[in-house]
């Protein structure tokens, strides 16, 4: 018997990272993410789009829930390029392992654990947070804020950022720390899609995270009308209310992780 979930993928135009164990910013889900199917097995196997791989905040959250098990992942985003694919997968196998093993944890707690097994693994701070709520999530210093959205997001990604390499160099993170605090301070999260990108088309310019393939995407973007920006952290640009000369489409979705 196996158990499937599914997490939505998550993109995070502005960070501004605290104490090494979470972060302000904004986020979105979005409705392209990543399943997770869990069968209880002799010996642990995580498969990553049908081949054998190792992915630490998977392995991480099973040891928390204390279970061995075969499970499989199916990607819909891009690995590694700022779409949360790692918190994705580690939050619908929390979920479906959960549900399999019959564990009886409440929904709180497994998000929970899946943050932990991401932040001991390098991969993620906070992602799993958006992943569970859907929509559009915040925290400007004064608690968390969600509206649900639904806006379509255009997207093109050209390759990834070691996550772990960005989030353990402290000089890149003081930038981003510093140029992100200062966008958030004087941004309205819940406003518009364009205004959010905007901003965070600021904060990458600042902290120099952006490649030249990125700034050629976002500037053909605002030349045909729309707004865009670098999901942080990937070699990514996704874009709002630009029509063509993007790959790829998936919007902001209100739903959250949940079981298949």
């Amino acid at each position: 018997m196996s158990v499937t979930a599914h997490a939505p993928g998550s993109v995070t135009p502005i960070f501004v990272p605290r104490d090494g164990q979470s972060s302000l910013g904004i986020s979105f889900a979005t409705a392209d993410g990543v399943t997770a199917t869990v069968e209880s097995t002799r010996d642990p196997l995580i498969y990553l789009d049908d081949r054998p791989a190792e992915v630490a905040p998977v392995t991480g959250v099973l040891a928390r829930l204390d279970v061995t098990a075969t499970v499989r992942l199916d990607t819909e985003v891009p690995i590694g390029c700022g779409f949360g694919a790692s918190g994705a997968a580690t939050l619908a196998t929390a979920l479906a392992a959960n549900e399999r093993f019959g564990l009886g944890h409440d929904r709180d707690a497994l998000v929970e654990m899946s943050h932990r097994a991401e932040v001991a693994a390098g991969t993620g701070l906070g992602d799993v947070f958006i992943q569970s709520q859907g929509g559009l999530v915040w925290n400007a210093g004064d608690g968390l804020g969600h509206a649900p959205r639904t806006t379509r997001i255009a997207y093109e990604s050209f390759g990834g950022i070691a996550t772990a390499a960005v989030l353990g160099d402290e000089g890149t993170m003081e930038k981003i720390r510093a140029a992100g605090r200062d966008v958030l301070a004087d941004l309205q999260p819940d406003g518009p899609i364009v205004d959010l990108f905007e901003a965070s088309w600021r904060v990458a310019q600042e902290t120099g995270l952006a490649s030249d393939r990125v700034a050629d995407a976002v500037a053909a973007v605002r030349a045909a009308g729309g707004a865009g920006t670098m999901a942080l952290i990937g070699d990514t640009v996704v874009a709002a209310e630009a029509d063509g000369g993007l790959d790829q489409e998936t919007r902001i979705t209100p739903d959250g992780a949940a079981l298949q």
